[in-house]
């Protein structure tokens, strides 16, 4: 596996001075996001031009984009918001070929109008269960089309809140285009910590074969998302790693959920723990 990093970390005036200090971190791969650009990270159209613009400057540094960024709240209860997501995210599907990537990362989302990671108390009601997978049948479809793959992350504020409720929409949704992105700071209830490496093995099990991109943050509190960066929390990482190598992942580990100044830091703490797995 190799360690990547969300473009968004970077906060620049200029595609080119975001890609330059991605490029001085020594990393290769990236998941970029389009206000990289200076566009919305879901934009409704994209200039003429912008895609191969994009991708000449990640080859000129000797970079790749892992996958692209295309999270918007797949369960919103206003049908509009999730019908304008869709046409958002085949904006987004039709550059793919152009950037080089195949892997479009979405987020599940909530009944929260405001903040798709945030918990709402109707997420686990079915008139949500079924708008959301109504929103992602539409969307595979759409990557279908197009030959993309669609990653989707189980994060406990989330209706897809569990591995056992993405195995759930994994299972019901039944195509080779929908996969997972796993992100083990992700997974904790509120009381679970207790239990991370049942709880950690028990979401491989489930999910291990499924597997197209891994993050890498860490966590402080269960019950919520983790947002610490990596081996700054209390996350298992030499059990989320030694997970990942012994289901075959062999993609992208991406860091998110840190500072700029924290990326180095990060990148050592990442390479010291994948050298004692020999990966």
């Amino acid at each position: 596996m190799e360690i990547g990093i969300f473009t968004k970390v970077f906060s620049r005036p200029t595609l080119e001075e975001v890609l330059d200090a991605v490029q001085a971190t020594g990393l290769r791969p990236v998941q970029f996001n389009m206000e990289s650009t200076g566009l919305l990270p879901m934009p409704d159209e994209i200039p003429a031009g912008l895609a191969r613009r994009i991708r000449d400057e990640i080859t000129a540094r000797g970079l790749a984009i892992a996958s692209l960024q295309g999270t918007f709240n797949m369960s919103h209860p206003d049908p509009e918001a999730r019908r304008a997501g869709l046409r958002r995210l085949r904006v987004l599907a039709e550059i793919c070929e152009t950037l080089g990537t195949s892997i479009i990362a979405i987020c599940i989302g909530t009944r929260d109008r405001e903040n798709m990671w945030r918990h709402h108390p109707e997420n686990t009601t079915p008139e949500a269960w079924r708008d959301m997978t109504a929103c992602v049948r539409e969307a595979v479809r759409m990557a279908e089309d197009v030959g993309l793959t669609l990653a989707l992350e189980p994060e406990v504020t989330n209706i897809v809140d569990s591995a056992d409720q993405a195995r759930r929409l994994l299972d019901e949704i039944s195509s080779p285009h929908l996969k997972i992105t796993m992100d083990a700071a992700n997974l904790f209830h509120a009381g679970e910590l207790p239990r991370m490496a049942k709880i950690l093995d028990h979401a491989f099990a489930l999910l291990g074969r499924d597997i197209i991109l891994a993050h890498a943050k860490d966590i402080q509190h269960d019950g919520e998302a983790g947002q610490e960066p990596a081996g700054k929390g209390l996350l298992d990482y030499p059990r989320y790693l030694s997970l990942l190598k012994k289901h075959g992942f062999t993609g992208t580990l991406l860091l998110h959920g840190l500072s700029e100044e924290e990326v180095p830091g990060c990148i050592a703490f990442l390479r010291e723990k994948l050298s004692t797995l020999g990966g």
